[in-house]
């Protein structure tokens, strides 16, 4: 039995290998990586390293990079990226414009108003970004969002021009819309992925979560990749064979 190991081992590894090829080198694009403790609404100013919070990603408040992002406390006027869940409810998210999670344990609210860091410019955008690889066979990139307020999302500076494909409802009870974008043109090039919300005259936000590349970042296995098990199972068999 010992000898299918070394042969399982490598099949595993390749079809790993296979996977992270379809979809890039972008990770988190759902926000379900937080290493965070769980906890209830809490006061603004709990804030979280950035890399607990959201791996992969970076946040700016206006033009500024910030370290830390908030953890289940929004504000009420200030821009603010704030990670929410798993334990924010639907009655947080009434309380908060609206502020809920999407799908899953988080999702990401980018809240625009006055700007805590600096008195000038007196409100600010709020935006997370990523650098990463677009799958080669990308065609579109899809995210779920709830906003009040416009979202500008850009690959490497280029603005995409996301429509709406459908709508839904979140885990709060928050209705989302699901859109799609044309990314084809950058397939398979590397580049930054931006997300902004922008101030639009007074305290708003955008609620982020799903954000996949079509075909999916977390794709369905690959012709070759079945082809591969198909393999595996039958030389598994004539191996038993052998044996009996």
């Amino acid at each position: 039995m010992k000898k299918g190991r070394p042969f399982a081992a490598f099949l595993v590894l390749l079809l790993c290998t296979l996977s992270a090829k379809a979809q890039g080198t972008f990770q988190n694009l759902n926000f379900e990586s937080a290493n965070v403790a769980a906890s209830g609404v809490q006061a603004y100013g709990t804030f979280v390293p950035i890399g607990s919070a959201l791996p992969g990603w970076t946040a700016y408040l206006g033009t500024v990079q910030v370290t830390q992002v908030g953890y289940n406390s929004p504000a009420n006027s200030t821009a603010s990226i704030t990670l929410l869940g798993p334990n924010w409810t639907s009655s947080n998210a009434a309380t908060y414009l609206g502020a809920g999670i999407i799908d899953g344990n988080y999702s990401v609210d980018l809240q625009t108003g006055e700007n805590p860091l600096n008195p000038s410019p007196a409100q600010i955008n709020a935006s997370i970004a990523q650098n990463g690889v677009v799958p080669a066979a990308a065609e579109s990139l899809q995210f779920k969002a709830f906003e009040t307020t416009p979202l500008t999302v850009t690959f490497n500076g280029n603005a995409l021009s996301p429509i709406a494909l459908s709508s839904g409802v979140g885990e709060d009870g928050v209705p989302y819309t699901l859109y799609g974008a044309n990314i084809s043109a950058w397939a398979g090039q590397t580049g930054e992925l931006q997300f902004t919300a922008d101030f639009n005259g007074s305290f708003n936000l955008v609620v982020l979560d799903d954000i996949t590349f079509s075909p999916n970042s977390v794709p369905e296995p690959t012709m070759l990749a079945l082809i591969l098990i198909g393999g595996a199972a039958l030389a598994a068999r004539h191996w038993r064979t052998k044996r009996v």
